[in-house]
């Protein structure tokens, strides 16, 4: 009996082995019944064996050994891809995912071999149901990814957003304190507090940042006329409030108004300026200069220390990336470049970095007037 024959044949067998080992993969798979240990079982099955029974080019096989295989047609999504949407929400770990397929493949093969004992012609059969386990497997594997990255990221943006209303609180109180004038030693403490609370606001603005990308949605501009001497002075100003112990020069040159995000341009000035000023060295100043054409303006940051290599100049701009003399100084979350990527990203601008003996330099490019 050909292997699609005998798959169709004897599917509830083949299910009830299914649902054994199913079974064994805790702790997700405790509360589950039959219907959920099976989910989409019969649906992957049926899908093998009338993949066995037709024709298939060399091509074709070839796409399938990537995990490449045409959807069917009318079909959003194959069996394989809803179960490990599946299996993802209800607990089950990649391993697990690709363990059931893994042992219904043994079950097939073991039942096939010794029920029908196939011929040496029919081998065939076998090399074309692996593949298309294996196709079956990809698929899973890629939609679970998915489901779990998305999962995590809403989780991150939630938690970002959640975080917010505790720490206002914190921060009030925190003024409210170092307004009363109560000795030296509370505004000292009042004034750490305020610190901090700023600080964890803007670990807080770049993750839920960094979930809005994750999730496709981008960074959220909202362009208004602005002159951009006024915001980056007043930012410059509020950093080295922030770090009176370091120099931050700022040069400004040309019309700089326009429409642009003020807040969110605020916002790529100071990652930039904190991660010079965090990476950089710490006895020269930080240089910032803003240059206005009829085009476009032109923001550089400029700092000394080590050169940054080329490699990691490369995937600088990369989220949760870090050089070997960053990581020597780990504070924040690494997405500072990440999001000042983003923001001029969401101003149809451009970043990039250049880093040699003379110091690293970070350039950003706004152009005047872009869609909206």
């Amino acid at each position: 009996m050909r292997l699609a024959d005998f798959i169709l044949r004897d599917m509830e067998r083949i299910l009830g082995e299914w649902d054994t080992f199913a079974a064994t993969l805790l702790p997700a798979a405790r509360s589950m019944n039959s219907a959920g240990l099976r989910d989409h079982a019969r649906q992957i099955l049926q899908a093998v064996a009338i993949d066995l029974t037709k024709p298939q080019t060399g091509e074709a096989q070839r796409e399938k050994s990537m995990g490449r295989a045409p959807t069917p047609d009318g079909a959003s999504e194959t069996a394989a891809q809803t179960h490990a949407l599946l299996r993802a929400r209800g607990g089950f770990n990649i391993n697990q995912v690709v363990a059931e397929y893994r042992a219904v493949r043994a079950s097939v093969l073991r039942l096939w071999l010794a029920e029908c004992q196939p011929l040496v012609t029919d081998v065939q059969d076998m090399i074309r149901f692996n593949e298309a386990i294996d196709q079956a497997v990809a698929e899973s594997v890629r939609f679970f990814d998915m489901q779990v990255e998305q999962a995590r990221n809403l989780l991150l943006g939630m938690l970002g957003h959640d975080m917010r209303s505790p720490l206002q609180t914190i921060q009030m109180t925190a003024t409210h304190l170092a307004e009363l004038n109560a000795g030296v030693q509370i505004s000292e403490a009042a004034g750490r507090l305020i610190r901090s609370g700023t600080r964890m606001n803007a670990l807080l603005d770049d993750l839920c940042d960094f979930s809005r990308t994750k999730l496709g949605l981008g960074i959220n501009i909202a362009p208004t006329g602005v002159d951009l001497a006024q915001v980056f002075g007043n930012e410059v100003d509020q950093l080295r409030a922030a770090h009176p112990d370091r120099r931050i020069d700022l040069e400004i040159n040309g019309n700089l108004q326009g429409i642009w995000d003020g807040p969110r341009l605020q916002q790529l000035l100071s990652n930039l300026v904190l991660n010079a000023l965090r990476y950089g060295d710490q006895d020269t100043p930080v240089h910032v200069v803003v240059n206005g054409h009829d085009a476009d303006v032109h923001l550089e940051v400029r700092n000394s220390g080590s050169v940054i290599d080329r490699e990691t100049l490369e995937r600088i701009f990369d989220p949760l990336v870090r050089g070997p003399a960053q990581e020597k100084n780990v504070r924040g979350l690494g997405l500072g470049l990440y999001i000042a990527s983003m923001i001029a990203r969401a101003h149809h601008g451009a970043i990039d970095g250049q880093s040699d003996q003379s110091g690293t330099t970070f350039a950003v490019h706004l152009p005047r007037d872009y869609d909206r």
